[in-house]
């Protein structure tokens, strides 16, 4: 009776996105195990993604069934539970992303396997939106992203320039072979250090492992690729003051990260938990007050539409690729991968995400600021 009635819910809430519970529509939601209900509705996201890793529940068409589900808000009408409320409360009155979790946040995803993303990732291994302009596969149109940085930030041969959270190096050996700067690049992850160092042998290039409040030198321009998701509304005013610190007084930031719509001091249960430990999207509000006082806002872009088809290529090379990888995880693993992918494409596809590029100058380009859209004319190899 219990289970009848909990079906009914769902049967409720999800037929306003046009979905139905084992319909015939890819996006149509196919369950296997009557726990599903309870699981979802006592732990909300959660039990959600926890129910498909158990094999609870699947679809055909997983970032299509959470592109309506997200475009109706219906995340929005499940009840928070205790927990959920408790977790909120302990996020305001705890920093997640001090010095020492930080270094855990991260290594808990980044140092997972550099096989993993070498197989899913592009030549560059570039982990950040790639921009599709005029470009069929990822590993162009992640060289258009890499290169519109480089331009963004006006290099110039023999700058120093400073990469914080530089992944495996690719935006760093980019700009260093094809503009001819020398560039810092830190992260908190061993295995992206070990690697990035291998990958920018013999340029000038250097890889530190470090956190980005420990910063103190100055450099000619700044950038950040997909970091800034991981600094917690609490240290947002410390990150821009460290960046402020070591910028030259005529140099550019830019700074490349994943925003909210809503102003929030937590993040999704379920990719907190299995995915992005400690991670938060920062919204607009929350940007503007850290960097007020501290920088002139000079160019602020929105690539989110890119994202979306971004991590659809990564998860046709994941799965495509899953043969090479099996061995070593499993298909729990293979299905939390692919949950994570998907509903993240999800949230692009349904607006509920974005993806900004913003620079940033420490007192204002006289004149004001300006950058070429064409590909620069300069190529140092």
């Amino acid at each position: 009776m219990r289970t009848e009635r909990l079906k009914g819910i769902f049967d409720r809430l999800l037929a306003s996105a046009g979905i139905t519970i084992n319909g015939n529509n890819p996006w149509d939601i196919q369950v296997h195990n009557d726990k599903f209900y309870s699981a979802v509705l006592e732990s909300g996201s959660l039990g959600m993604g926890e129910a498909y890793m158990q094999q609870w529940w699947d679809c055909d068409e997983l970032d299509e069934f959470f592109t309506r589900v997200l475009r109706e808000k219906l995340d929005a009408r499940i009840t928070l539970t205790p927990k959920f409320k408790l977790e909120i409360l302990l996020s305001r009155l705890f920093n997640y992303q001090r010095p020492a979790a930080a270094w855990r946040n991260g290594q808990k995803h980044y140092d997972i396997g550099n096989d993993l993303f070498e197989e899913m990732l592009d030549k560059h291994m570039t982990y950040t939106c790639a921009f599709w302009d005029d470009a069929l596969t990822l590993d162009a149109a992640q060289e258009n992203k890499l290169d519109l940085t480089c331009r963004k930030l006006n290099l110039k041969p023999g700058m120093h320039v400073l990469d914080i959270g530089c992944g495996w190096g690719s935006f760093a050996r980019f700009a260093a072979e094809r503009y001819g700067v020398k560039v810092t690049g830190i992260t908190i992850s061993p295995e992206q250090a070990e690697l990035a160092r291998k990958r920018c042998k013999g340029l000038p290039v250097d890889i530190q492992l470090m956190d980005y409040r420990t910063l103190h030198e100055k450099y000619d321009a700044i950038v950040s690729i997909g970091m800034f998701e991981h600094v917690g509304y609490k240290n947002y005013r410390t990150y821009m003051k460290v960046v402020h610190a070591c910028l030259k007084d005529d140099g550019i930031f830019l700074l490349h990260t994943i925003g909210s719509n809503n102003s929030s001091t937590f993040t999704d249960q379920w990719m907190n938990k299995y995915i992005f430990p400690g991670s938060m999207l920062p919204s607009i509000r929350q940007i503007g007050q850290a960097v007020e006082g501290l920088f002139v806002m000079e160019h602020w872009e929105n690539f989110s539409v890119h994202y979306d088809k971004t991590l659809l290529a990564w998860y046709d090379n994941f799965s495509h690729n899953w043969d090479k990888l099996s061995a070593k995880y499993d298909e729990t693993f293979f299905r939390m991968w692919k949950y994570y992918l998907l509903s993240c494409a999800a949230t692009f596809r349904a607006r509920s995400s974005q993806l900004w590029q913003m620079v940033l100058s420490r007192n204002g380009i006289a004149g004001g600021y300006a950058f070429t859209r064409r590909p620069a004319a300069i190529q140092l190899h």
